[in-house]
């Protein structure tokens, strides 16, 4: 072992009387972000440094993200946003025993077309109460408008929003009804079927989408009379059309915060679970923080050529 007779050997990988230094700390938060446990960080580390942390002294380290969670609760949000996706996705979590529990998440599109999670809430269930009380919260922190929010059309959910934001439109997700039009008819009409409705969201205008709509209902109503009933009853179909044609394919679906769920899921599946609530609220707010920080110079598609008239749609509900 080398010895140091003189006592003037200074080691420079940790400061004096500290167990980890700066790098090191923020070395562990990003593979943390990255969906690698503990355990696996901490033999890393040993294997790269040759030094033995413990998987608490690394949890310690990432300690530093339970006051990101507090800020990214407590900033202030827009006055104004064009429109707000909200959408679940169910991750693993201990408390007494594991169990997968909904994520509730909503990412919202500025007046400039730049987009951000606005908030999150974890819960054992997705409900439209939950939803209510998440877009209480996001009032209560500055938000006084929102022109349309996107969903995949959770029973209640638009009572819960018109209580909040009355003057809000709201448009269900083309994509899942296709989804569960396809679950709802044979194998072998699936794809007809599928490519029928697609032309009822893709049309040239609303006045042309509801014709395709009827196109669509006369030719299937014998078939499947349930689908084509649950098609005519719901009213929240056409909504995306009353804003500008350059925004419509961002707007009839929730396929903007699917993917971002996707994202989560993929670095969730690393973990077979999260040890408790407070591991899994600094892993969501790492990944929240960074699709901020990522998103927040970029306008979504479309909507730089929209800006104008989207800002006017804000001024005439004032």
């Amino acid at each position: 072992m080398p010895r140091d007779r003189n006592g003037e050997f200074k080691q420079q990988t940790v400061a004096p009387y500290k167990r980890s230094n700066d790098t090191l700390e923020s070395f562990v938060i990003h593979l943390f972000q990255k969906g690698v446990t503990i355990t696996e960080i901490a033999d890393l580390i040993e294997k790269m440094y040759g030094h033995h942390y413990t998987p608490q002294t690394v949890s310690n380290m990432t300690k530093v993200m339970t006051q990101h969670v507090d800020a990214f609760m407590k900033r202030p949000l827009e006055k104004h946003y064009v429109c707000v996706y909200i959408d679940a996705t169910y991750i693993p979590v201990k408390r007494e025993t594991v169990a997968k529990e909904a994520v509730y998440i909503a990412v919202g599109i500025r007046e400039d077309g730049s987009k951000e999670v606005l908030t999150y809430a974890i819960a054992p269930t997705e409900s439209a109460y939950i939803w209510k009380e998440l877009l209480q919260e996001i009032k209560q922190r500055g938000t006084e408008q929102i022109l349309l929010f996107i969903s995949d059309g959770l029973t209640g959910i638009v009572n819960a929003i018109q209580e909040v934001y009355p003057q809000a439109k709201y448009q269900t997700c083309c994509v899942h009804l296709s989804r569960n039009i396809a679950h709802k008819v044979r194998v072998t009409d699936r794809a007809e079927i599928c490519e029928d409705f697609k032309s009822v969201y893709r049309a040239e205008d609303e006045k042309a989408g509801r014709t395709a709509l009827t196109t669509f209902c006369d030719k299937w109503k014998t078939s499947y009379p349930k689908v084509v009933q649950s098609l005519k009853e719901n009213p929240y179909i056409f909504t995306f059309y009353s804003f500008p044609k350059s925004v419509w394919r961002s707007l009839y679906s929730t396929n903007l915060i699917e993917s971002f769920n996707k994202q989560i899921k993929k670095y969730t599946n690393r973990k077979e679970q999260f040890p408790h609530e407070e591991a899994l609220e600094k892993f969501l707010v790492s990944q929240f923080e960074s699709y901020n920080q990522r998103f927040a110079t970029r306008c979504h598609n479309g909507f730089d050529q929209a800006r104008a008239e989207l800002l006017a749609m804000f001024t005439t509900k004032e």
